[in-house]
């Protein structure tokens, strides 16, 4: 079944594309020498500024008080130098004074620079080519209403840059776009992702790192069950972290680049909940109308909001109490409402607010005044102060007078007082209601995972520095695989990559190809650079596939097929641009591509779906959506089995070199003797053969046409969702279709409540033998998987697949390969059906597993049935019998 390589040239190019695949933050920049550098600032600023220049876009992601903004005014200073033209600082509102105070502070003689605050491009002088020091500060809104023309500048930095995490914000899809144009670009914040990992990605998309979709297949796997829910791969973790890396710093002390800390150490901090009661006679009534006695202590966001107003008197109470232990020392007064900043301002004597409508210059007056220490209470909300202000010289106490799901607002609002530079130990005094306890399991929650990615990202870069990471080798290292063969009676499985297996196989030697290929770069199954998943995008898949395809073509016996499994793919608007769901045509694309090779394309099958499923999986469908345009909303996504021919040697006959063959059905003649349909007289088979009804229904399509009724609502809704589900299939595909009453049927079984949200209820049936409906989804090797508490497989192929292709398209006896053999399952299957299997696996893990399961399929083909117990060679003859 193996044979020496055939095309050693051609895997020396196929290793080439892989090299070729190894996406590193590339180094465009400039070098600057150390003397360039403005010697006011710390050492670690000043090596952080070296690095991020000569990479000319990357991430600062440095904690409270390390400086960011010196570091984003001498990044600007010195592309001013080096590469002149005009240069602009992003910030939030309200803190625009504090760079104009670190610009008077730091930077003099030599490295003066001029700071200008812009509304608009209008107040850019218009003979101003970036040739002077000024450099451009602006707010994140003037941008976004589109006042600033961002195109102009040759470089540009986001100050408190954590407004790009949200992928799906109006921010990122506006700023992604503007500022890619942007020649050196630059993001600061300390709290890059405090809700999720995933969140660092964003950042690698605007500074045009790697396109944000393409990082989230290469690193990121999908729940199945839920869209949005993405963990890292357990096998991409390192070369995650390594990856960002490469084009960020995350810096929680100067020690950890090798410097002194001296006087950056922070203060101690100590946390301080308060619940407060609230008033159970608000709490409203169920669904059905039902008051009820107590409030509901696992609250959402907008039940989270009433229960905050019910507990307002309350909440202050507590504060005015908790000012009253220390009547001498600054307290900042965090708030979410205005009826809790007038409720504040009620309470305490001398309190000092910032708020909208009161103006910006009003709102930095305040700040100013308060970081000054000119008076003791200053009332305001995380969203509008808790970026940018150093509140630490005068104030150690922080008081929250009420909590909400935000923890980015929320952990920056901290870190106002809990910084570099804090004299005194903290003081932090959270009041929330009773109601709100799952909120504060929330915040803890979201605060413990952010220490932990601060601290997995701080020991990387105790480990390699800024530039001492040799991301080559180390990533390199995931290039190639060991083989290792296992083989049995009925079986040859290779732990290799699929490429370099099927240059091993003999020409000509496989009967059937059965696989299900990689969607493109859906998923990544490994770490290696060999998996066909880690590829940018669909062009770069299938590239990797015209390495494997003709090897395919080659291993296949003349005139036998490949049936390849495949599913289109979901592009969201965010992602494309489109502002609208789109489908990827993969499986069309996979037409053409197994065309290309030499293939004869002979159809395909169509394998039903759950839409509802699908639904949940994407937000592409949702009942929603489609009352506000229905435009919006195609169809769901069904799998397809694509069917190809290596054409026979012989094109002047139609029949492959080794016919398929199927046996026609017995017949009782009238003299009692069983014969074939065709008159010839033939020993009995084990089964009835091939009709001529199932031959029209294989070869001609077929479509249902309405009529008899369905099953009524009554006769289903007594079932619930699951027996009632069965049941309808079954009964289905003996009745005539009627569209409008399968539609009146769903309508009333919702009415009911019986309309299932998590799955399809009443799935449309199909009579079509090339509509497969009826496919057990669950049916796969996964279920051993999980019964044995290991790791699943990301795309099982279902039982029922591969059965019924094996069926009608191979011989007892043939080889049924897979070169993405996954758990196994077509070797295994193909055991059971009286074939050979062979396969490649390039994960140890899935190879391991699917061995086991290939020697249990050979033990079960081993058991004696009990005719071969009694030596009965004929079990169809009574003569045999007797």
């Amino acid at each position: 079944m193996n044979a020496p390589l055939v095309h050693p040239v051609d895997v020396d190019l196929y290793l080439d594309f892989l090299r070729c695949k190894m996406q590193l933050a590339k180094a465009d920049g400039f070098d600057v020498a150390p003397e360039d550098i403005n010697p006011a600032g710390a050492p670690h600023c000043q090596a952080i500024v070296r690095w991020a220049l000569k990479g000319g876009s990357r991430a600062i992601f440095a904690s409270f008080g390390l400086h960011k903004t010196f570091m984003q005014i001498e990044l600007m200073r010195l592309v001013g130098r080096f590469a002149p033209g005009l240069r602009l600082i992003v910030i939030p509102l309200g803190v625009r004074h504090e760079f104009f105070a670190e610009a008077e502070e730091r930077f003099a003689g030599d490295c003066a620079v001029k700071l200008k605050f812009i509304r608009s491009d209008a107040e850019i002088p218009s003979t101003e080519d970036g040739g002077d020091d000024t450099i451009y500060l602006t707010n994140y809104e003037s941008v976004l209403a589109g006042k600033i023309d961002v195109a102009r500048f040759v470089a540009a930095s986001l100050d408190e840059a954590a407004v790009l995490r949200g992928y799906g914000t109006k921010t990122f899809q506006t700023f992604l776009p503007l500022f890619a144009a942007v020649r050196f670009k630059f993001v600061a914040t300390a709290t890059p992702s405090p809700n999720r990992t995933k969140e660092l990605i964003h950042y690698a998309g605007f500074l045009g790192i790697m396109d944000t979709g393409q990082a989230l297949t290469r690193f990121f796997q999908r729940n199945s069950e839920s869209a949005g829910d993405l963990t890292l791969f357990p096998h991409k973790e390192d070369e995650f972290w390594l990856w960002v890396h490469s084009w960020a710093v995350f810096l929680q002390s100067p020690a950890d680049l090798g410097f002194s800390d001296e006087g950056y150490v922070l203060p101690a901090v100590s946390v301080n909940w308060h619940e407060v009661p609230i008033d159970h006679s608000t709490a409203g009534y169920d669904r059905d109308g039902q008051g009820l006695l107590i409030r509901n202590t696992a609250l959402g966001v907008t039940q989270a909001s009433a229960a905050k107003r019910d507990s307002l008197a309350a909440r202050i109470d507590r504060m005015s109490a908790l000012l009253a232990e220390d009547p001498a020392s600054h307290a900042l007064l965090w708030h979410d409402l205005e009826d809790e900043r007038r409720a504040i301002e009620a309470a305490v004597p001398g309190v000092r607010s910032i708020y909208g409508t009161q103006g910006l210059e009003a709102n930095e007056k305040n700040a100013i005044g308060f970081k000054d220490g000119k008076f003791k209470y200053l009332a305001t909300k995380p969203e509008m102060s808790g970026a940018g202000n150093n509140f630490q010289k005068h104030c150690h106490w922080a008081i929250f007078v009420g909590v909400g799901f935000k923890f980015h607002d929320f952990i920056q609002a901290v870190h106002r007082i809990v910084r570099f530079g804090q004299a005194e130990e903290c003081r932090i005094d959270i009041i929330y209601s009773e109601a709100e306890r799952e909120v504060r399991r929330n915040l803890e929650g979201k605060w413990a995972e952010h220490e932990r990615l601060m601290a997995r990202m701080a020991e990387i870069i105790r480990r390699y520095g800024l530039d001492g990471l040799p991301l080559d080798d180390v990533l390199s290292r995931s290039i190639g695989v060991r083989r290792h063969e296992e083989r049995g009676e009925g079986f040859v499985i290779a732990h290799n990559d699929a490429v370099l297996e099927a240059r091993r196989t003999e020409s000509a030697s496989v009967g059937e190809i059965v696989t299900s290929i990689p969607f493109a770069n859906h998923y990544e199954y490994t770490a290696s650079y060999n998996d066909f998943g880690h590829t940018d995008d669909n062009a770069h898949f299938w590239a990797q596939m015209d390495f494997l395809t003709p090897e395919l073509l080659r291993i296949l016996k003349p005139g036998r097929l490949a049936c390849i499994h495949v599913k289109d793919r979901v592009l969201f608007g965010s992602v494309t641009g489109e502002g609208v769901p789109t489908v990827s045509p993969f499986h069309a694309e996979a037409i053409f591509h197994y065309l290309k090779h030499g293939f004869q394309y002979m159809g395909m099958i169509t394998i039903a779906t759950d839409v509802v499923k699908e639904n949940n999986q994407t937000y592409r469908l949702t009942y929603s959506e489609m009352m506000k345009d229905a435009t919006k909303m195609g169809v769901g996504c069904p799998e397809y089995v694509l069917l190809f021919r290596r054409p026979q040697s012989d094109l002047s006959r139609g029949y492959a070199d080794e016919p398929v063959t199927h046996a026609k059905p017995l017949v009782i003649a009238g003299d009692g003797t069983e014969r074939w349909s065709d008159g010839d007289r033939r020993p009995q088979v084990p089964d009835s053969g091939y009709t001529l009804a199932r031959w029209q229904l294989d070869a001609h399509a077929f479509w249902p046409s309405s009529g008899e009724r369905l099953l009524t609502t009554d006769e289903l809704v007594r079932l619930g969702p699951k027996p009632l589900r069965a049941l309808f299939q079954k009964v289905s595909e003996e009745a005539i279709y009627d569209f409008e009453k399968h539609v009146q049927l769903g309508e009333e079984l919702a009415a009911r409540d019986s309309l299932s949200k998590t799955y399809m209820t009443l799935d449309p049936p199909s009579k079509h033998p090339a509509i497969w409906t009826d496919v057990v989804r669950m049916l796969t090797l996964n279920g051993q998987q999980a019964f044995r508490n290991l790791e699943k497989h990301v795309c099982p192929l279902q039982f029922d697949i591969v059965d019924r292709l094996i069926d009608r398209y191979s011989n007892p006896g043939d080889i049924v390969y897979d070169p993405f053999g996954g758990l196994m399952t077509v070797p295994y299957r193909a055991i059971l059906k009286g074939r050979k299997g062979q396969a490649s696996e390039l994960s140890a893990t899935y190879f391991r597993d699917g061995e086991r399961y290939c020697r249990e399929a050979e033990a079960k083909r081993a058991i004696p049935t009990m005719f071969d117990m009694l030596g009965i060679a004929d079990a169809g003859t009574a003569e045999a019998a007797e």
